[in-house]
């Protein structure tokens, strides 16, 4: 869903706070403290979706008392997505320094995986930014956060880091002391700031850079050409001819271990439909690669005799196209996003676009130049 531009963070007021242990319960909107030194401001910059931000303090991932499938702080572990979708940001300072809220909290198992699931507050990365996404509105807290993080939160303590705790929420510009910061409720485009010990000279303050909108859910069906046809049929020259490409044989296909994608790319807005018969070789002397299209749905194949790790570089290199920052399957020179959908969950990957992982049901999407007015996603039948 769209997002609302950001407010910068200006001035606020430092406070000795009472915290109490992390879990859920009634949320706050702040108030309260005592005042002391205030940090100052820094100017806005963006956040985008995969920044890390901070030095890392933390491994990624819940500690193992933590979110680990169970029910945590009253909310369950399942399949994101849903109509209400917010952002807040979470800062925190270790006597004066910046530490990195790390990725993967709240998320178990690799996407597709079996068991694998999310809770309502996660992160996809290492910005800071809280990800809440639910079928209903309601008021989450930053306590249940730290629950399903397996953390500690109090007055002398932020996830094993000690020493004297404050906070401020910033929600229009200006920062405002809060007692309890495990009862603040996460509103869209919150920032909270946490600082342990010796506060910092200035806080940073964000201007959001919001994914693009996703489209309502179609069913994926494979009689779809899903885009403009743009690139013809079947591999190229220096793509999978029947030998060995990018670590994949070509043969006969075991289909012990069968998951699909979906890829979807753009140019300028507009989407190019994906070729079909990339990585199947026909004739009698035909095989087919791991990873293969049989059709211009855009859903990728990926098929072995054991589930193993298969990228979106080993399509392309079948495919006999690059994939790279700046140039996605011959559309070079304009910039190059990447986008992934792990159940209605979209966020922006920032690196190789090619280290992306071919996980069962994940939705990527490939923007050159301009972006679309929003990035499709799909109902899926099977496996």
């Amino acid at each position: 869903m769209p997002h609302r531009p950001c407010v910068a963070l200006a001035c606020g007021f430092l406070l000795s706070l009472v915290l109490s242990a992390c879990g859920g319960g009634g949320g706050s909107d702040g108030g309260g403290g005592g005042t002391g030194g205030t940090p100052a401001v820094a100017a806005a910059v963006d956040l985008p979706d995969g920044a890390s931000v901070g030095n890392a303090q933390w491994a990624n991932g819940d500690t193992s008392s933590g979110g680990q499938g169970g029910s945590v702080g009253g909310l369950a572990c399942g399949l994101t997505g849903g109509a209400f979708h917010i952002h807040t940001q979470l800062s925190i300072y270790a006597n004066g320094t910046r530490v990195a809220v790390p990725a993967g909290i709240g998320a178990v198992g690799s996407s597709g995986a079996a068991g694998a699931c999310k809770y309502p507050i996660h992160t996809n990365d290492a910005s800071g930014k809280l990800h809440v996404i639910a079928a209903t509105a309601a008021d989450y807290t930053l306590g249940q956060f730290f629950a399903i993080w397996g953390r500690a939160l109090s007055s002398g303590e932020v996830g094993g880091v000690t020493g004297t705790v404050t906070a401020w929420i910033n929600d229009n510009g200006s920062l405002v002391p809060v007692s309890d910061p495990a009862t603040i409720v996460l509103r869209d485009h919150r920032q909270i700031v946490l600082v342990i010990g010796t506060p910092p000279a200035s806080v940073a303050s964000y201007r959001w850079d919001d994914p693009p909108a996703l489209a309502a859910p179609v069913t994926l069906l494979a009689t779809d050409t899903i885009g403009t046809n743009y690139w013809p049929a079947g591999d190229t020259t220096s793509g999978g001819r029947g030998q060995t490409v990018a670590g994949l044989e070509c043969g006969t296909m075991d289909e012990t271990y069968h998951v699909h994608a979906h890829l979807s790319i753009f140019l300028n807005g507009q989407q190019l439909a994906v070729p079909d018969h990339v990585g199947l070789l026909q004739g009698p002397t035909g095989c087919t690669y791991s990873t293969h299209t049989h059709d211009t749905s855009g859903k990728l194949h990926v098929e072995a005799p054991a589930p193993a790790r298969f990228t979106l570089a080993q399509f392309f290199a079948v495919w006999g196209r690059p994939l790279t920052t700046a140039n996605v399957a011959d559309l070079a020179g304009t910039p190059v996003q990447a986008w992934i959908n792990d159940g209605y969950d979209l966020y922006r990957w920032t690196g190789d676009p090619g280290e992306i992982e071919l996980t069962s049901h994940r939705g990527i999407t490939l923007l050159v130049g301009s972006a679309p007015a929003s990035i499709p996603a799909f109902v899926w039948t099977g496996n």
